[in-house]
This record gives structure tokens, sequence and C-alpha cells, in this order.
């Protein structure tokens, strides 16, 4: 028997509370009437309300379907989700994972930036929450109510650091959640999102299913960015074999036998060099992995937006 209780916090004040790992196993919870609190959820769950909060740092393991935080100012929070809506909010600074387009609605202040964090149990409940590392629109709002001549959302500065919104947890009980917020140990690729490209040079790299495709996919984003290449965006999707056709050309033959084993990951970086830089680091790195890398700066461009186009419709944004 699921006593809702234990699956919610209210009116509470001046408070650290939270849920450990294991402790919340896909529930949904509500948060609500709270005050100059920290909230942390390190499980994931069905999805969450966020009602009439002040002034609080909230941490939300990854919820299935969506998180909606309505009414609330002040408030910091670093969230991964399907879904996340935000109405009548003042002033929410949100580190996002979000599969689907975020939607805001009559909220103003709003600023966003991509998800970092790190703790032992949290790839099991991405998973647990049918959420894919990869596919992350933290950046991609959508203003249901925009106002002509003002900005209701931005982007968070690029060296925002995590801790600095939402401290890690103080309480004794919490405090037992091995934490980093370490941007390289991230469980979450951290991508530029729609922020402006410092290069006209893209490249597009895509891994096939397979046993080690997300420790091949997280390796070259390593390697490259080590090299002071960007990571622009990530995507995990199912491809058929026209849209292969579509987006290979005429590598497609050589492909398309792959696509059955399940969804592809496909990454994209910006720098000047970076097609060379991938090609050569693939070759170094992944020789016996069979991977689609940009030919050439002229075609990486339809490369990255033949994908990219295919896989927004694939998603329904």
């Amino acid at each position: 028997q699921v006593d809702p209780k234990d699956y919610t916090f209210s009116g509470l004040k001046d408070e650290t509370v939270g849920r450990l790992p294991g402790k919340v196993a896909g529930q949904q919870f509500v948060i609500q009437d709270c005050e100059n609190c920290s909230i942390y959820i390190f499980d994931h769950s069905a999805t969450i309300t966020i009602d009439d909060c002040v002034n609080c740092q909230i941490f939300l393991g990854p919820i299935k379907g969506s998180v909606f935080f309505r009414d609330c100012k002040d408030c910091k929070c670093i969230v991964a989700c399907q879904q996340f809506r935000a109405r009548d909010c003042r002033k929410l600074e949100v580190f996002l994972c979000c599969a689907t387009q975020p939607i805001i609605e009559s909220s103003t202040g709003m600023k966003f930036g991509c998800f970092q964090y790190y703790y032992p149990e949290l790839a099991l409940q991405f998973k647990d929450a049918g959420l894919s590392i990869f596919n992350n629109t933290w950046s991609n709002i959508h203003d249901f109510t925009p106002v002509s001549g003002e900005n209701n959302w931005g982007l968070l500065p690029e060296n925002a650091l995590v801790q600095d919104y939402v401290p890690l947890p103080s309480s004794e009980e919490l405090k037992a959640v091995r934490i980093s917020t370490d941007a390289m140990k991230s469980i979450i690729p951290i991508t530029r999102g729609q922020r402006q490209k410092n290069s006209d040079e893209s490249c597009l790299a895509v891994f096939f299913a397979g046993d080690y495709t997300t420790a091949n996919a997280r390796k070259l984003i390593d390697e490259m960015t080590g090299k002071g290449f960007q990571l622009v965006q990530t995507k995990e999707v199912s491809m058929k074999a026209e849209d292969a056709q579509r987006v290979f050309r005429q590598c497609a033959p050589e492909f398309i036998p792959l696509l059955e084993k399940g969804p592809v990951v496909a990454l994209e970086f910006n720098g000047d060099g970076a097609v060379e830089g991938c090609r050569n680091t693939v070759n170094d790195v992944f020789s016996g992995t069979k991977v689609f890398v940009s030919e050439s700066k002229a075609s990486a461009t339809q490369d990255v937006d033949s994908f990219y186009n295919f896989a927004d419709m694939q998603m329904g944004m």
C-alpha cells in the first residue's frame, strides 16, 4: 500500500529534505508550498509537480514523464525528465536534461543550462525512467506566451557551476549519496545546445547499436573535447534504411545492415578542423568499430542538417 505522505513534501520552511536512491522507485511525487528549502530526489519517478515554491534549491533525478512547475519563484533546479513545463513562474534557473522540447508559459526570467551531475545509481535510474542520456534538448525552449520585444528566457552563463546553484546536501542522511558535480564525470554529456557555434565547421559522428555504443560515444566525446572541440548536440534514435540513405548517402549500403540492432547515437562536434580531428580519432581509437564520420568540411554541414532534421521529425519535435 502506497502512502501519499511518503511521496510528498508540503508546507516546509528552511529545511533540507530528500529521498535516497531506491526510495521513490518510479512513483509520482508532489512538492508544494515550500519556502527556502533544499530538496533532493535521488531516484527516478513517474511524474513530479512543484507548486508555489519560493527560494528553493531542488534536485530531481530522472522523471519518466513530465515535471510541471507552477507558481514558483526564485528557485534553482537540476532536473532530468521526458517533458518539462513551467507555468506562472518567475526567475527559475534550471540545469536541464529533457528528451522533448521544454515548454514555458506565462513565465519570466527563466534561465537554462545543460544538466550535469553524477552519483553511482544515476545511470540505472535513467534506464529505469526510459530516458536516453543522449536525448537532451535543454536549450530548445518553446515559449507559449511570448511578449513582443521581451525575452522571457535565456541561457545560463557557459561557465555556470552546478554547485553554485544547487549546493550538495548538508544533512547526514543525504550525504551518503556519492555525488560529483565535476563536468567531466557528468552522466549527461554537456552540450552547447543553441549557443552560438565557435566555428563554421562541424562534424557528424554516428555510432551503431552494440554492447559498447554508450561507452564508445563517451570515449569519443572525451577525446574530442580534450582536443578543444565542442560537443554541440547528441541524439539517440532508431533509423530505417530510407533514413540512412538520406543521411549517409553513398555510404548507406555499408551501414544499413547495422540499423536492425537498435538505435544509433549521433554526435555533432564543432571547431576548426573538426572533421579531420574526428576522422583521425576514430581511426586511432575505434579501429575495429564501424562508425560513420563526415567525409569533409563541405559534406559535414549537410550531414549534420540531414541527420538532425530526420531525428527531430522522428521525435516529433
